[in-house]
């Protein structure tokens, strides 16, 4: 059981490009909480500095979250409610998040969940395709025998399937795709959201 002095960690979904679809759950946490756990600082700086919040802001991402997840949880322990976000969208979701949310559950931390934008979700929904199932697999392995051994596993896979890419990788992933996966039904989506925003189906 959670000790009656102990905090609640809420995990906040936040913008994937346009600042204004954050909800206003959201932004009510983001301002009664203690401490706002980020990926990146600046990033999340700019969400506080927009909606006019001030908060201590402490980093946490793939290098630092095992450590920090230690120092977060006593932090939680001595009765500080704390956010946990990401740079975009929801935390633990390929992005941070994961390890420290694990460790709450582990001691009895109250957890609570603020949903916001989803960029699986809300890429899916404008491919088109069945949706009910789907898979989510996440970022590909960059390179080397971790990345044929993914392709060569998803082409068995029957269900529509969401993938992230970085541009840097995005043509050689395409080129893995027909490679292994032959000619499918494709929707590429991306700066969702934003000013930029592109979306192209073939």
């Amino acid at each position: 059981m959670q000790k009656k002095d102990s905090g609640t960690i809420y995990v906040v979904g936040t913008p994937i490009g346009n600042l204004g679809d954050i909800t206003l759950r959201a932004l009510d946490t983001l301002k009664s909480v203690d401490v706002v756990v980020a990926e990146d600082t600046r990033r999340t700086l700019k969400l506080l500095n927009y909606y006019e919040i001030k908060k201590p802001l402490v980093s946490y991402h793939k290098h630092n979250e095992k450590k920090r997840s230690v120092e977060l949880i006593e932090m939680l322990k001595s009765g500080k409610d704390i956010a946990v976000v990401s740079d975009a969208g929801m935390p633990g979701i390929s992005d941070p998040g994961r390890e420290l949310i694990k460790k709450a559950w582990e001691e009895g931390i109250d957890i609570e969940v603020v949903p916001g934008v989803s960029a699986v979700t809300a890429a899916l929904s404008i491919t088109g395709f069945e949706s009910t199932p789907f898979v989510f697999c996440g970022f590909p392995p960059a390179r080397g025998k971790e990345r044929k051994r993914f392709f060569k596993e998803l082409a068995g896979e029957k269900l529509t399937t969401v993938l992230f890419e970085s541009p840097a990788r995005f043509r050689k992933t395409l080129k893995d795709i027909l490679e292994h996966l032959g000619n499918r039904r494709i929707v590429v989506a991306r700066e969702l959201t934003k000013i930029h925003e592109e979306i192209f189906r073939g």
